[in-house]
């Protein structure tokens, strides 16, 4: 089925050329491709045709985001480099894109942070962030499959902005927020409604960590590659309907806020993601409330960052 999936998602984006052309915006990925060994670092190309082989153009850069995170400005200047010469391009139809972020140490959710999403629901805005997480191992890529579990009867959509931190900090100033963050993507906070609003407490931990509950993606944009991240358009739609079409400017806490907010109580470390809240459209506040099923198709999309796509199995 996933092929299926990406043979669909090809037709859109076909590899039309076989060297990049230089680009303003830094797009990383992480991908594999049959003829190389594990995971790899790679660019999007500027057409949004191919991948450049980070790995391939420098072979002291790591092949995982969060060791390329972690070497700082240097990773960077690397990637810089290669993102202004003329390099061969893996075709899309050859490579295999993972999540940006694989096994951070930790994924942040933002509750009701949208404020026309607050207005769905009836309740009032929050005072202060109200923070949940998912364990790092609901994380899949952006074109990989959700799995319902045979636990749930009750699997809903939520898109959403996500941060990726870039620099280790505590205690961090709103003011100096910014200066912690790598970049943004898409996020899709698959949530299973029966075991976050009824079960377990209801405590939302459970209900928002299935596997394959994180799909990411499709790339780490980094934050100057981003007109202003609380301005963007955010959608998705199930099956080519459209069921949440909102802004970012609709967030209650912007990314400053969040930042400092959090690290009052846990140290960011690069790779960390925070997963921003989601405006409003969400299957179970509709009436009568609508499900993922089987067979279903998810895409997620914010503008500037791109679009997510996932089967329901």
């Amino acid at each position: 089925m996933l092929a299926c999936v990406r043979r669909r998602l090809l037709t859109v984006i076909l590899q039309t050329q076989k060297f990049s052309q230089p680009s303003r915006d830094m797009r990383l990925v992480q991908f594999q491709a049959p003829h190389l060994a594990g995971p790899h670092l790679g660019l999007e190309a500027g057409d949004e045709r191919g991948v450049i082989d980070l790995n391939a153009f420098d072979s002291t850069l790591p092949k995982t985001m969060i060791e390329f995170l972690e070497q700082g400005e240097a990773a960077l200047s690397a990637a810089k480099r290669a993102q202004t010469t003329t390099l061969p391009v893996l075709p899309r139809s050859e490579v295999t894109f993972l999540s940006p972020v694989t096994r951070p140490d930790k994924v942040v959710c933002v509750g009701m942070n949208y404020v026309d999403h607050c207005k769905e629901q009836n309740v009032p805005v929050p005072k202060e962030p109200i923070i949940f997480s998912k364990f790092p191992s609901s994380i899949v890529g952006p074109y990989d499959e959700i799995v319902i579990p045979p636990e749930s009867q009750e699997v809903d959509w939520e898109v959403e902005l996500a941060v990726v931190i870039g620099k280790k900090g505590k205690h961090i100033k709103a003011t100096d927020a910014m200066a912690h963050v790598a970049g943004f993507t898409v996020a899709h906070d698959v949530s299973a409604r029966d075991w976050q609003m009824r079960r377990n407490g209801k405590q939302w931990l459970l209900g928002k960590t299935f596997d394959t509950f994180c799909p990411l993606g499709p790339a780490l944009v980094t934050k100057d590659s981003i007109t202003d991240p609380h301005n963007l358009k955010i959608s998705c739609q199930v099956n080519g309907k459209v069921m949440q079409s909102s802004s970012t400017s609709q967030m209650v806490f912007k990314t400053e806020e969040l930042i400092a907010w959090v690290s009052k109580f846990a140290t960011l470390y690069p790779g960390d993601v925070f997963l921003t809240g989601t405006p409003p459209g969400v299957g179970v506040f509709r009436k009568p409330p609508i499900f993922l099923k089987k067979g279903d198709e998810v895409q997620c999309e914010i503008e500037e960052i791109g679009f997510i796509v996932n089967k329901v199995v």
